[in-house]
């Protein structure tokens, strides 16, 4: 059995989103779940009543047993777990929040640490907390289409997750994931796509065909719904890109003959890179970069880069990076990052992951050259110093 650790590469920019929903799962779990596992119900709770007539133990058990066996944190699950029999909209959010114990917590929140950072930088924060959530409610969907109408209430973030999965197995092929071989102590790296896709297969969908997995405490229709809608969600966003790329050619087409910058760094027009750079540089509103041509804040973030102005050409390479994700220079951008990251030791790893992203976004294959060289660069380098 192998554990994943840790993958590579990591973006650059922290993962406020990813951070703040394990943050929120510990919360749950150290201030309401767990006390409320020490917690003995009320006999006169009429949550209680609720319980075992849905349960099918009112009448069979006496109150010493109830009182015994039975606790707060039960009737707990039961109200804010997703039960299939007793749909509600309110649930199929609570339940993303709801553990069954610490290594239920544990489990996922490795997870989520370790590829949640990658598809939050991919989506930005505001749209990965939305597909992680849509993520968790699909994966509720799809474990209730098996479940029939069983009051046995679904809980856990795993299923969102499973989502993030779908989203990391599309978008990052070429990461690798370390593993962790029990119970021998060491580790390798593995393919990320193979260690997604062991998950997928062998840790969920032969179970869930092949086990009764119907009747297992694990929810395998769960964590197999949350994997296709991520996956589907990153189909879908990348093929809304490759549609907005296509108008946008259309566009630039129709209006060529304007020139974005002779208004705002007319040093451009007259070949000055220095005065074009300096002035773009100093540029502080974004509606105003905007104005630039692409390839006109290419040459300038070229130009910064072959003149060893290595944190200044980053920033500009970065800036349209996160300005500009639909520009059709986007391969370009992500490339000359990577390039000026190289220059500074502690950027190695951005650097990969920006190279990585100018490959799977190049549009010639000269570009894609380049960045396979740098790429191996890497690699080479990593394979001495260990």
């Amino acid at each position: 059995m192998f554990l994943p650790i840790a993958d590579t590469p990591n973006p650059s920019e922290r993962a406020y989103v990813t951070w703040l929903l394990i943050a929120a799962n510990v919360a749950v779990y150290l201030l309401i779940s767990l006390p409320a596992t020490y917690s003995r119900v009320d006999l006169q709770d009429p949550a209680l009543l609720e319980y075992l007539r849905n349960v099918g133990l009112l009448g069979k058990v006496s109150a010493r047993q109830v009182y015994q066996n039975i606790s707060a944190y039960d009737l707990l699950v039961f109200e804010y777990g997703f039960r299939p029999a007793q749909f509600s909209l309110a649930t199929l959010f609570a339940y993303q929040f709801l553990h069954g114990g610490f290594m239920h917590l544990a489990g996922n929140t490795i997870y989520l640490f370790i590829f949640g950072d990658n598809v939050e930088f991919r989506l930005g924060r505001i749209r990965f907390l939305l597909v992680y959530l849509i993520c968790g409610v699909a994966a509720g969907l799809f474990f209730a289409l098996f479940a029939g109408n069983s009051q046995v209430p679904l809980i856990g973030a795993s299923g969102a997750i499973s989502g993030v999965l779908g989203c990391y197995f599309l978008w990052f092929p070429r990461n690798r994931v370390r593993c962790f071989l029990f119970p021998f102590p060491f580790s390798f790296y593995l393919p990320a796509r193979f260690v997604l896709g062991f998950y997928l297969v062998f840790a969920n969908i032969f179970p869930f065909l092949f086990s009764g997995a119907q009747e297992s405490s694990i929810a395998y229709g769960a964590h197999i719904g949350g994997f296709l809608t991520g996956l589907g969600i990153a189909w879908a966003t990348d093929q809304i890109y490759q549609l907005r790329r296509g108008w946008q050619r259309e566009s630039k087409t129709e209006s060529a003959s304007l020139s974005s910058l002779q208004h705002i760094c007319p040093a451009v027009l007259s070949g000055d890179l220095i005065g074009a750079s300096n002035c773009y540089l100093n540029l502080d509103k974004r509606e105003d970069r905007n104005q630039v041509d692409a390839a006109d804040v290419m040459a300038v973030g070229n130009y910064l880069l072959i003149n060893g102005r290595w944190r200044e050409a980053l920033h500009v390479f970065r800036r349209f990076v996160a300005e500009r994700p639909n520009d059709e220079r986007i391969d370009q951008a992500y490339l000359g990052a990577g390039k000026a990251m190289l220059q500074q030791p502690r950027y190695q790893t951005s650097a990969y992951h920006y190279f990585l992203s100018a490959l799977d976004l190049a549009r010639s294959e000269q570009l894609a050259a380049e960045a396979r060289m740098h790429l191996r660069l890497i690699e080479k380098q990593r394979a001495t110093e260990s």
